[in-house]
């Protein structure tokens, strides 16, 4: 059998250089720590968690000693996600992922997701099964470690589930690897795969802390976060949904919301609302790759290549602190050049927001509705909207209405974040139709296949116990 596809990048390689073999311009300390060194200290297995987290924000070779601008870390799954909706145009870097037309085998998008997370999957189990086995670090300690691992294990299965799985389609998830392995394994079971993701994530909430070293960290409150965002996406025990979400941003909305951070240029992870993002430094920067800042922001020196939907403008008041949009280009009305957005301002050392606490309210409105709760759902809804704009009027609606209305706010707080408009499309089975704004219409129908990758042609040639016929209905 042959040696696994996703095992190519080495244990000692991310210690010997903060990063994967995969990642270009990490730096390289002089001496390469051995497992002897990780895991008899807590320090040690710290440093291995950092490597692991430089790894959500560093570039990615997608061919031997090819990295290109469109492939990395989390940052640029998440991009490639944003540009796929109605809201955003996009014409630099990403327009394929733009076009919706990324996601063939041998395609780069397609081979760098499936095997950047099974790298991260990997070493996520390798601490699992190191520190369980140690007896050289105390019991408190493992705990919190192992459950690092697993919130960290859950939220990588979850970004393969989304990329390589649509919900009923008939097909398998991708392999499912509990422990750590040195042999390929077979497409898997969905639900089985669902099982093992939610169990992970829900022993990360159980034996995480809410003590990090920083906000780059996963802890209790990110690992409620990702809860709520896995089954939310699952559509599945929306009371849960609302637990995890109100302990991710602390049960009181009020506190949670600030308003303030549309100042800011969403490049500083000290901001209040901000609950998880990648911190960077200009002498440890991922430079003119960082996604959204080099894109969107059309003020500094970058690639000036992200617009706003004019119809998506038009939804923002004139007295809401989101609506940042201005007409710098010259572009008339139905032009698709005619709005950018100032929500992000970049440099060198702008950090990447993944998660943050107004996503988590909006989360819980959203299982309210779901709990047929709409009063519940209406006062958690328009404490957004009065924070963003102080002559926002409450909802009355109901039924569908409400949730369009839910969804749309999902829009306008988190766009160019996190994908937001793509995830709830693919999760609510509602397709996305395209105006004729866009530089590339096109219309994805609900459950589209369009909303899901096929799986690499690299893992098929690599993998004895997965063949070509694995994309076939894909």
């Amino acid at each position: 059998m042959k040696r696994i596809y996703i095992l190519l990048v080495g244990f000692a390689m991310l210690l010997g250089g903060a990063g994967c073999s995969g990642y270009l311009d990490d730096p390289k300390p002089t001496d390469v720590l051995t497992a002897n060194d990780i895991y008899t200290s807590p320090e040690g297995v710290q440093a291995y968690f950092s490597g692991i987290y430089r790894l959500f924000r560093g570039q990615y070779e997608y061919d031997t000693d090819v990295a290109t601008t469109d492939v990395g870390g989390v940052y640029s799954m998440y991009y490639a996600r944003s540009v796929k909706g109605n809201d955003l145009i996009q014409n630099s870097w990403y327009n394929f992922d733009y076009a919706h037309e990324n996601r063939e085998p041998t395609y780069r998008r397609v081979k760098v997701t499936w095997q950047y997370c099974y790298d991260m999957i990997n070493h996520a189990n390798t601490i699992v099964k190191e520190v369980t086995a140690s007896e050289a670090l105390a019991d408190e300690d493992k705990t919190a470690f192992i459950a690092e691992a697993k919130a960290l294990r859950a939220f990588f299965y979850f970004q393969l589930y989304l990329e390589y799985y649509a919900k009923d389609s008939g097909l398998q998830t991708p392999p499912l690897y509990k422990e750590q392995v040195s042999e390929a394994g077979p497409m898997s079971d969905p639900a089985d795969y669902v099982a093992f993701m939610v169990q992970d994530i829900n022993e990360a909430v159980a034996g995480l802390p809410e003590a990090r070293i920083n906000k780059s960290y996963i802890n209790k409150s990110v690992a409620n976060g990702l809860k709520a965002r896995i089954l939310m996406a699952l559509n599945m025990d929306w009371d849960q949904v609302e637990t995890a979400a109100k302990a991710a941003y602390g049960n009181d909305a009020d506190a949670a919301l600030d308003a303030s951070i549309y100042d800011t240029g969403f490049d500083d992870l000290s901001a209040s609302e901000v609950l998880w993002s990648m911190d960077q430094q200009a002498d440890q920067s991922n430079y003119y790759y960082l996604a959204p800042h080099a894109f969107a922001d059309h003020n500094a020196d970058a690639y000036y290549g992200m617009w706003v939907n004019s119809l998506f403008v038009a939804e923002f008041s004139a007295t809401d602190v989101r609506n940042e949009f201005s007409n710098i280009y010259g572009g008339g009305p139905g032009d698709w050049y005619e709005f950018v957005s100032d929500k992000f301002v970049f440099a060198f050392d702008s950090d990447i927001h993944l998660m943050r606490k107004a996503e988590m309210v909006l989360v819980a409105a959203e299982a309210r509705y779901h709990q047929s709760d709409d009063t519940g759902a209406h006062d958690l809804l328009y404490k957004v909207q009065l924070s963003r704009d102080p002559n926002a009027v409450k909802s009355s609606n109901v039924g569908t209405a409400l949730l369009d209305e839910i969804l749309l706010e999902r829009r306008k707080e988190l766009y160019a974040e996190m994908g937001v408009e793509w995830f709830d499309a693919k999760r609510l089975g509602r397709g996305i139709a395209r105006d004729a704004t866009h530089r590339v219409v096109v219309t994805l129908t609900p459950n589209d296949k369009r909303f899901f990758l096929k799986v690499p042609q690299a893992e098929i040639d690599a993998n004895d116990m997965i063949d070509d016929t694995v994309n076939d209905n894909r």
